[in-house]
């Protein structure tokens, strides 16, 4: 659960920015970067549905989609923190929290019930204007998910009481806390509070005042649901393995007689234009200078927003922008610069963000980046600037009909258009702005846009005709619930190319896209011991270069066809990843085996990223998360262990200080050989289609022999360790508790993922259930096992307020020791662990990305072809007996690495005085303190 800080969809082209995946396409590769191709031809899409209204008001969209026995519900509220009031702030998102607590007649915390009946893609969000909930659940379990959703729809109230609103309250609390703790945490609210009028319904943030949660009565939170939760504020979309047929008896049942709510005042446009220029100075715990720059200016589904959207992308949409050529490739003045467009319902704003690199002269980047946006303002966008950045957009939205629910797919975007402007199509409407834009047009929408807008109170008559139907269904029972259902995931075809390299794909037609995704044996533990980040980076810089093309064009000709790229490494492996529409493969394919086998890693290019890679070990320094994930893995392996490096991949200081060019050429040359690789295709195309492209692609590739890494095992500490990492001024504290356990491969591994899920693995975990939902002193703990080759590291990160730093470790460490005998695992959790992830599994399978990462697990650990055909079966035989002996063996409870990082002055003594282990001071270096 999360309060939203911006709008959820709204572009989608700002989802595809913000995973850090490069927004690039593949192309023919173009002499220069101002040289022009046409524009393909993508279509813009188009999601078929059905549209009915019960009597009570509630609008129900249906979209069919049978490729997995899987429906999306996606239900969205029209009330968000914009229809709050001033010294009432933050009660949308509280709702949001308390609607998860369970209701009258489905006495369960949701979470926990609709993961055990195998949801995926579960969650609630708030922002300014709507509250949503949404999940993905098998078919066979749509009654049960509607009957949870229609009953905290109508019947809710009932199990609102002061312990449950005080519980969740905390928890709020705690998200806020986390929120602020981190780097540029303040930002927002600072943005918020001095960019809208006092009194605007965007001037406060979606979390809402700690004064005004801490003040929320029983009486404001039933009259909040009483006014803004009725069928008549509300749109439920079904999308997915239903008909409307179905869709319509099962609404009417669940939903008919659920009594519409009260009339509603409804806000209208405020674009709350401003003049002049205002300045605010702010101190935070970073090591990087960043300004953030705001115009306010028209909302969503505004003729504006399309032209504004287009102008963001050019400005400060990813390499091919003049904010990035200019400040962070050409004078290197800044390590990050973006600008987007984001609309929200009654108006929107325009964002210029500029991270300066340390040291930088942070007037100059603002002033270089003014002039930019004063050059675009005056001449317009180019022709072939414009080309690229309508590309992307349409890219993004074909890639968008692939997912039924969650963010981003298709039942997200209907309600989306449906609940802000009462047509589900409204996406064309944008999506057609974008086609028809000009240089002209973009260039007037940037010029009107830094001036009026005012606030109109329309009020409309209250619909006719309103009322509850009889009760469709007996609410003393729940619907009986259904069984796993059989996965049978595309058959994984191999062959080998002439040179060797062997290729695995796996056919997806419903939508005309295609990843490709190579598999490199090497990876982290390829890296010298003195010389860690190699390998990241090399990969890295995979795109900066090859001997024909240079980053800057590379990066424009996979934009000008729609195409994905990215490259990185992990553990065991580096990853090339390419995603492609189907009309561009072979000339993607062409560019993207150029990278693969030609990359020149340029001199200039490799001191750019030096510096960027410095600047962001530095950042990973000042995080508390990954400050631990920087210290763990020298103490977890010892020494000179081939995984005994941070685990964010981008080394040392030292090592990337003594880095050179030809570190990165040999890495290249001694494991990039097509004998040492797998090359995965997944999604539209076949072997007789893809098999002479590859052949062509990568003629020149020639086999060679790689060295071999050696994972030596590790023997756990002989008794635990605490090592505190100081933190001055922490807000919360986070622990981190770790031990090795069983390879990928290892027989053992498969069900300590099961047992794993209900120690600390899902939202109903053990641990998560102590510290957050009993005694809220956390937002959120978890435990996870990281995947690799060798002994894996199984991790507990548990962010928690300060004061209750010595309580919470206390408390972490009664529950390692309890799953190991002191408190068994029951027959309850281990039921509720397996239904989780065997009716769960469908819901993973959607995408052609998911099925890539499916198949990159089987080929890289090399597990069973038919891992996840046979998964449930495996899961399912699992007893109580076995989970509980293999927890035994498995954890490790007096033997355990303890990191904790937060404010020393605070936390120390309380620390000592458990006596856990032996206690070691050390540096964010790992290096002792005295």
């Amino acid at each position: 659960m999360a309060a939203s800080v911006r709008r959820t969809l709204q572009m989608a082209v700002a989802l595809a920015l913000a995973t850090g995946v490069s927004a690039a396409s593949a192309a023919p590769a173009p002499t220069s970067a101002k040289s022009s191709a046409s524009t393909p031809d993508i279509p813009i899409p188009d999601i078929k549905y059905t549209k009915f209204t019960l009597k009570n008001g509630l609008t129900v969209l249906v979209h069919e989609d049978h490729k997995t026995p899987v429906v999306a519900i996606n239900t969205w509220y029209h009330v968000g923190s914009k229809n709050e009031k001033p010294g009432k702030t933050g009660f949308a998102h509280l709702f949001e929290h308390l609607m998860f607590g369970g209701s009258d007649n489905f006495k369960k915390t949701y979470l926990s019930a609709l993961q055990g009946i195998g949801a995926t893609d579960l969650n609630g969000t708030t922002n300014q204007d709507r509250t949503n909930y949404f999940q993905n659940v098998p078919t066979s379990m749509l009654d049960y998910a509607l009957f949870a959703e229609s009953d905290r729809m109508g019947h809710l109230l009932g199990t609102v009481d002061k312990k449950t609103l005080d519980l969740q309250r905390g928890v709020v609390q705690n998200e806020k806390r986390q929120r602020e703790n981190q780097p540029y945490g303040l930002a927002y609210e600072l943005l918020v509070t001095n960019t809208y009028p006092v009194g605007h319904p965007y001037s406060w943030t979606v979390i809402g005042k700690m004064e005004d949660l801490d003040a929320a009565s029983m009486t404001d939170v039933q009259d909040w649901f009483k006014t803004n939760y009725g069928p008549n504020n509300t749109v439920l979309v079904l999308s997915g393995d239903i008909t409307p047929e179905v869709a319509r008896q099962k609404v009417e049942q669940y939903y008919g007689h659920i009594p519409p709510g009260p009339p509603l005042a409804k806000h209208q446009a405020w674009i709350a234009k401003r003049t002049g220029t205002h300045r605010t100075t702010a101190q935070d715990r970073v090591t990087q200078s960043r300004i953030y720059r705001t115009w306010n200016v028209p909302g969503a589904n505004t003729p504006e927003q399309a032209q504004l959207d287009l102008a963001g992308l050019v400005l400060g949409g990813g390499k091919t922008s003049r904010l990035y050529k200019r400040l962070v490739y050409k004078d290197q003045i800044a390590t990050g610069a973006s600008a987007s467009a984001d609309g929200s319902e009654i108006g929107g704003q325009f964002d210029m963000t500029l991270t300066a690199r340390p040291g930088a002269d942070v007037a100059k980047m603002e002033r270089i980046a003014d002039e930019e946006l004063q050059a675009l303002m005056k001449n317009g966008p180019t022709e072939n600037e414009l080309r690229l950045a309508k590309t992307t957009i349409l890219a993004q939205y074909t890639r968008m009909i692939e997912r039924v629910g969650g963010f981003g797919g298709k039942s997200d975007l209907l309600a989306s258009c449906q609940t802000y402007t009462g047509n589900p199509d409204c996406y064309k409407v944008y999506l057609q702005r974008i086609k028809d834009a000009t240089p002209a047009s973009v260039k007037k929408a940037m010029n009107d846009w830094l001036s009026t807008g005012d606030f109109v109170l329309q009020v409309d008559p209250y619909p006719t005709g309103l009322a509850a139907g009889k009760p469709g269904v007996d609410r003393s029972k729940e619907p009986a619930l259904g069984k796993p259902m059989a996965l049978k995931l595309p058959e994984m075809q191999k062959m080998t190319l002439s040179n060797g390299l062997k290729v695995v794909l796996a056919e997806r037609h419903d939508a005309p896209v295609v990843n490709f995704q190579l598999l490199v044996d090497s990876g982290y533990a390829s890296d010298a011991a003195d010389k860690p980040g190699v390998a990241s980076l090399a990969m890295r810089m995979l795109e900066e270069g090859t001997r024909t093309r240079k980053s800057l064009e590379i990066g424009e000709a996979f934009e000008s066809l729609g195409a994905q790229f990215g490259a990185g490494a992990n553990l065991d492996s580096g990853i090339v990843y390419m995603n492609t529409l189907k009309a561009t493969m072979p000339q993607a394919l062409n560019l993207y085996s150029d990278l693969v086998l030609n990359p020149s890693f340029p001199q200039n290019e490799f001191e750019r990223l030096q510096k960027d890679r410095l600047a962001a070990i530095a950042r990973e320094k000042t995080v508390p998360q990954t400050m631990a994930l920087r210290v763990l893995p020298s103490i977890l392996y010892g020494q000179g262990h081939p995984y005994a490096k941070p685990f964010t991949g981008t080394g040392t200081e030292d090592a990337v200080q003594r880095m050179t060019r030809d570190d990165l050429v040999k890495y290249h040359a001694t494991w990039f050989k097509p004998n040492n690789a797998t090359l995965l295709v997944v999604g539209d195309t076949t072997l007789a289609e893809v098999k002479p492209m590859l052949e062509k692609a990568f003629a020149s590739w020639r086999a060679g022999e790689v060295p071999k890494k050696v994972l030596a095992d590790v023997a756990a500490p002989a008794k635990s360790m605490v090592y505190l990492v100081d933190r001055p001024g922490a807000l919360q504290s986070v622990i981190v508790g770790a031990q090795l356990a069983v390879p990928r491969k290892h027989p053992d591994a498969l069900p300590l993922e099961i047992v794993n899920h209900l120690f600390g693995g899902s939202f109903n975990s053990r641990i998560n259930m102590n510290l957050r939902e009993d005694k809220h002193w956390s937002y959120g703990v978890r435990s996870s096992l990281q995947p690799a080759i060798g002994q894996r590291a199984f991790m507990s990160v548990s962010p928690v307020q300060t004061d209750k730093t010595r309580e919470s470790l206390q408390e972490l460490v009664r529950e390692y020791r309890d799953i190991t005998g002191g408190k068994p695992i029951t027959a309850e959790e281990l039921k509720a662990a397996v239904d989780n992830n065997t009716l769960g599994l469908p819901g993973g399978f959607e995408t052609a990305g998911q099925l890539t990462s499916a198949y990159t697990n089987i080929v890289q650990y090399g597990l069973p072809d038919d891992y996840y055909n046979t998964y449930t079966q495996k899961v399912l035989s699992l007893t109580p007996q076995q989970a509980n002996t293999l927890a035994a063996r498995s954890f490790t409870p007096d033997r355990l690495v303890w990191v904790v990082v937060g404010d020393l002055s605070k936390i120390e003594p309380g620390i000592r005085a458990l006596d856990i282990g032996e206690v070691r001071r050390i540096d964010v270096d790992g290096k002792p303190v005295q």
